[in-house]
């Protein structure tokens, strides 16, 4: 690619030494793009905290069998990921290491896969290609920075597809079938959207009948093995969960929630995160699968080619993308994330042609100006920074950075790279932004912003206010407060903001059942049960007013 291919890609070599090679650029890269900054921040909002508190709980408790926040059952997600993120802290003993650690082994992993599949379906330059174009996809690089369940689907989705293609395209081989399969499995229970992987039958079925090539033989025996390892490895937690829900109600509650309300009701009659039906093709994918979307003018023409020429290494994983985008988008209920495990099959589609694409002058010159877009993108942010005082003020105040710092640092990275690397290196330019960006991130903003971000610096005041000989309670609390406070602590149950005003009148009889309480709640629960008792304002934290209050509460909540 650019003027740097033979170099770089070494297209003479095909040795063992040479795919070697591969893996240990592909992996020193990726941990130069994802791994620096481990250990520099604590788990952040919305996700991180409440995920970090899990692990730690089922290592504490040694309860792995369903995870809880808090004591209280959490059936928002399966435990599979709360299992790997409790290992990772058994393992490190740091909750700052080990937070991040699942999300960035589940990259390297998919990597490693795109690389190989890629590799064995065209070339060991191809796969050179699709693993460094997956790595710097925008989507994927922040995903796997992140410590969130989504990193860990795409490696339980990409080794499904990995397996199955490996039978249906270079097979038959009924041992990487049945691996597909399992993986599927694991990765329902990491989130029940695991199954999609198994969803490429349909278009391969179809293209089996209408192309006539030589797709493996359908033997019912051998098929059979597959659905029996996705059955088995579910069964593995979801059995022993059923056994214990027989003579628990919580946990039939919780049973009920994580197999019925979470699945099939919440993709059916989504209650949050509404979007309309466009929203990927629209607002996510167009920016955040960059550059390759920036490449679709010729792309397009190629994946035609490819379908005319019967090519079913190319349309098989396009056609699965695909099928995974529209089956996010029928459910009213919408992330952007939702789409990454159509991220790495995206991506074998585009990498056959990218050799070929980076000797267009256009294509250079589209993927050096995405390069030059970010460094004009971060100096109009320092510009606008400068004369906005009242914003920069504010961002100081609650974050504790001055963005005009990092935002100048790689505004004069891109401009240097683009100084020095033109259009015709414009791959290079292009990932060489996005390290630098990332390297500024990982070693400036994010911890210089940790405190703020993290709760840690709200639960610090809180437990200099709040009289240790005292009792406290937790009000509405963030899995943050719990996360970091270091004494003992009551609450009145997880996410009730479905019915704010019952937790606030349980806060209240508690308060009211003895003295030698004190209770932490924000101000919507203050002014419902203890407008007149005595209060500390604490200040905000995540946009929410906070006071220690301690007394009786209100006649009218006791």
């Amino acid at each position: 690619m650019d003027g740097l291919a033979s170099a770089w890609l070494r297209p003479s070599q095909s040795s063992a030494r040479a795919i070697y090679f591969d893996f240990a650029w592909l992996i020193g890269l990726a941990l130069l793009l994802i791994a620096t900054g481990i250990g520099l921040r604590d788990p952040w909002p919305a996700d991180e905290p409440r995920f970090a508190l899990i692990a730690r709980d089922m290592v504490t408790s040694g309860d792995w069998l369903v995870p809880r926040v808090g004591g209280d059952l959490y059936a928002d997600k399966p435990p599979l990921y709360f299992w790997l993120l409790a290992l990772s802290l058994t393992a490190t003993g740091s909750p700052r290491i080990a937070f991040l650690l699942p999300s960035l082994l589940s990259a390297i992993g998919c990597i490693v896969l795109v690389y190989d599949l890629a590799r064995r379906m065209w070339s060991r330059e191809v796969g050179l290609i699709a693993g460094t174009l997956l790595l710097l996809t925008a989507q994927f690089v922040w995903q796997a920075r992140q410590a969130q369940i989504d990193a860990t689907l795409c490696f339980f989705t990409t080794l499904s597809l990995y397996g199955l293609m490996r039978h249906l395209l270079l097979g038959p081989s009924w041992r990487w079938h049945a691996v597909g399969w399992a993986a599927a499995g694991c990765g329902v229970i990491t989130k029940g959207v695991g199954f999609l992987p198994l969803l490429i039958l349909v278009p391969w079925l179809v293209l089996r009948a209408r192309w006539r090539i030589g797709f493996p033989p359908v033997h019912a025996a051998k098929w059979l093995a597959g659905p029996l390892a996705f059955i088995g490895v579910v069964s593995s937690w979801l059995v022993p969960m059923l056994f214990a829900a027989r003579a628990d109600l919580a946990l039939a509650a919780y049973r009920d929630e994580i197999l019925f309300v979470q699945t099939a009701a919440r993709y059916v009659d989504a209650w949050h995160h509404v979007r309309p039906f466009w929203y990927f093709i629209a607002q996510v994918i167009p920016l955040l699968w960059l550059p390759l979307i920036a490449l679709l003018p010729w792309l397009v023409p190629r994946w035609r080619e490819a379908w005319r020429g019967r090519d079913p290494r190319v349309v098989l994983p396009l056609l699965w993308a695909a099928i995974v985008v529209v089956f996010f988008s029928l459910s009213a209920g919408k992330r952007g994330v939702y789409v990454l495990p159509a991220l790495p099959a995206f991506v074998l589609a585009c990498a056959p042609y990218l050799s070929e694409l980076s000797r267009i002058a256009n294509v250079r010159r589209v993927v050096f100006g995405l390069a030059v877009a970010t460094g004009i993108a971060c100096a109009g942010a320092v510009v606008y920074a400068h004369f906005a005082e009242t914003l920069r003020a504010q961002l100081i105040a609650t974050y504790g950075l001055d963005a005009i710092g990092p935002a100048l640092l790689i505004a004069s990275t891109a401009i240097v790279l683009a100084v020095l690397l033109r259009p015709r290196y414009a791959f290079v330019a292009y990932g060489g932004v996005i390290l630098g960006a990332l390297l500024v991130v990982s070693f400036w903003v994010n911890p210089a912003m940790n405190d703020a971000r993290s709760g840690a610096r709200f639960v610090r005041q809180l437990e200099r206010a709040a009289h240790a000989d005292l009792e406290l309670g937790l009000v509405g609390f963030r899995e943050e407060h719990l996360l970091y406070i270091q004494r003992p602590v009551v609450h009145f149950g997880h996410a009730r903001w479905r019915e704010r005003e019952a937790e606030t009148f349980d806060a209240a009889s508690w308060m009211a059942a003895r003295t030698g309480r004190q209770l932490l709640v924000d101000d919507y629960s203050r002014s419902l049960c203890f407008a007149r008792a005595d209060a500390l304002a604490l200040g905000e934290d995540k946009r929410r007013s906070w006071y220690l209050v301690t007394g009786q509460p209100d006649s009218n909540c006791a």
